[in-house]
Formats: structure tokens, sequence, C-alpha cells
């Protein structure tokens, strides 16, 4: 008789949620490679296919993992469907500015809004849910924002991109929050809500002979994928967050904006001065100090 599998230990589980984590990421820092190949496209024509193509994967991610059970519960609950909806509209702003910053040469900036995200959330902690930050936060909301502070009046511009793209994610999260919904399935709701709207703009594109995708089979391709990108690191995302503590995830999170920070200086070579440098600095040393007063509030004794 097949003797029954031995139960998987702390540190097997941990190394686990490692690899997946690290796949997520990684794919996720490597965002900007993948998207500069449909950046001769026009950008809300990606982000439709993107809509379009994330539901449809997303669905057959389901099915192969079973996990259609979980899903229709939620796809029945009108409440959840009004929640995620709101939710929608953030994560396609959030896209279409990602997709844009990609196709102008703003990698730099997306990479910006992204490590601004975690001091957005402390932000919207402390105004919308009255959380009460200890001086850990507090200092690190006064880093980031001396940091975006100073790109307004050194370089005389506000940073709208990384600005957009921090507080739609933000937002985004906080409503997230409230839909007690799993991370694919919330997705798969999502991209169904905007797809209506993604389809109809498709129609109208090839209505009007605009469109690529029939066109072509390269763009067709090359804008599947990026749905097919949407949702992959997705899944591994849920797999790792059930075997990691909430700590490791925080910290991981950084490995994304930091691909697209090095991709942006090192690959597309995008400006990158002093007051570039002054600025990044500071939001960096908001991370360290936000990062670690939650490491130190966790540690016991």
């Amino acid at each position: 008789m097949p003797h029954n599998a031995a139960p998987q230990t702390p540190e097997k589980t941990a190394q686990q949620g490692l690899i997946y984590a690290l796949f997520a990421y990684g794919i996720w820092g490597l965002f900007p490679l993948f998207f500069k190949q449909v950046s001769d496209l026009p950008p809300l024509e990606v982000l439709a296919h993107r809509v379009i193509w994330a539901s449809l994967f997303t669905a057959l991610i389901l099915t192969l993992t079973r996990g259609w059970k979980n899903s229709i519960p939620h796809l029945k609950n009108p409440r959840i469907w009004f929640t995620l909806g709101l939710s929608a509209i953030l994560i396609a702003v959030n896209w279409g500015v990602f997709i844009y910053a990609v196709s102008d040469g703003q990698v730099l900036a997306s990479s910006l809004g992204y490590f601004l995200t975690p001091i957005i959330n402390v932000l919207l902690g402390t105004l919308v849910l009255g959380e009460k930050q200890d001086k850990f936060r507090k200092i690190a909301l006064m880093l980031a924002g001396a940091g975006v502070l100073w790109q307004i009046i050194a370089l005389g511009e506000l940073p709208w991109i990384s600005l957009v793209l921090a507080c739609s994610f933000g937002v985004y999260g906080l409503i997230r929050k409230q839909a007690p919904v799993d991370t694919l399935s919330g997705l798969l709701i999502e991209t169904l809500v905007l797809s209506p709207v993604a389809l109809a703009y498709w129609f109208w594109l090839v209505d009007t002979g605009q469109d690529h995708f029939l066109s072509s089979s390269d763009d067709a391709g090359r804008m599947i994928a990026m749905g097919v990108l949407t949702s992959l690191p997705l899944l591994a995302f849920a797999a790792a967050a059930k075997r990691l503590s909430l700590t490791v995830v925080g910290f991981l999170t950084y490995l994304a904006p930091t691909g697209h920070f090095l991709l942006a200086v090192f690959l597309y070579e995008e400006p990158f001065g002093i007051h570039q440098l002054i600025s990044f600095s500071l939001i960096w040393c908001a991370l360290v100090v936000f990062s670690g007063g939650a490491f130190f509030a966790r540690k016991p004794g």
C-alpha cells in the first residue's frame, strides 16, 4: 500500500512561497520590458485587449485549477459586483497610465509611482479609515512627501504619472479590502465589468479601420500575451501569500518597482540627474523607515 505523503515542514512551505513570490514579482518587475513590445500600438487599444484577454485567461485558470466552486458564490453576489465595479475603474486607470508611461518612455515615473504606493496606503489608512500611525510611519510620510515636493520645486513639474499610479493602486487596494473575494475571482469580476466597454471600443476600431488585432497576427499575439501576463503572476502571488508572512510579502513588494527603475536607468537610459536622485533617495529612505517600523512592530518581545 502506498504511504501517505508526509506533511510539509514550515521551512519547505516558506521555500515554495518564496519561489512563487519571486516568480510573481519578477514578472511584475519586467513589465516595462514586456509592454515595450506593444509601445508602437495605441495605448487605449492595448488596454482594451489587456482587459479582454485577461478576462478569458483568468477564466481558463479557474477552470484548470477547479476554482469555479469558490468563484461562483462571488459571481452571484450583487454587492461584490458593485464594489469590484469601483475597483475595476481604478485598475483600468492604473493599467492605462502604466501602458502610456512605458510607450512614452517614462518608465522611471512608473517606478516612482509603485515605490510611493505603500506610503499612499498609509496615508489612506489615516485619512479614510482613521488608523493611528506610529512614529515610523509618520516619518515615512514626511520623507515621501518631501521627495514628491522636491520634484515639483526642482524640476518644475508635477509627477502626475507617479501620483496617478500610486493613488489609483492605493485606493484600489482600499476598495478590494472591502470585498471578501480571492485574488483570481476578483480579477475575473473586474475584467468582466470592463469587458463590455473594451469590446465596444474594439468593435469601433474594427468598424473605423483602425484595428491592429485583426489586421496583423503579430500584433494580435503581442496583445493576447499582455492579457496572459496580467493573470499569470496573480496566480503565483495568491500561492505565495498563503505560504509567506505579511512581513516577507511586504519586503518583496519593492522588487517590482526596483525592476522598473533598473530597466529605466540602465536599459532605456532615461534621464536620471541629481534632482531625480534626491527625490528617489527621499522616497527610498521613507520605505526603509516604513519597513523597519513594520519589522520591529511584529518582532516579539
